[in-house]
């Protein structure tokens, strides 16, 4: 977050992303309640204009990778226009998959 808002990249995520992150952290982390942590989300969407992607929805049945799961993120890369997917799962994000929509792990 501290590298999105200087201005040096544009960093986009989706309202799906959001959930996705949320929804593991709340099953790791019970001690932290999901109001706060959606709290935490409207504040990166605040500090970051523009961040979020919408209209992505109609890439996901068009794309693959190995975990079908997984399409939501590359959707949301495609319609921004992103170069480089900001991930540690890179087993789900093979670089074969990536290439023709020319982003990177």
């Amino acid at each position: 977050m501290q590298l999105a808002t200087t201005g040096l990249f544009k960093a986009w995520w989706s309202h799906q992303v959001h959930q996705e992150w949320i929804r593991n952290l709340a099953k790791n982390r019970t001690d932290l309640p999901e109001q706060k942590l959606w709290q935490i989300a409207e504040h990166m969407n605040r500090a970051v204009p523009d961040c979020l992607v919408e209209n992505y929805e109609p890439f996901i049945d068009i794309l693959e990778l190995p975990d079908p799961d997984d399409r939501h993120v590359l959707a949301a890369a495609t319609k921004s226009h992103s170069q480089v997917i900001v991930t540690n799962n890179l087993k789900d994000f093979p670089t074969a998959y990536l290439t023709p929509e020319s982003v990177t792990p």
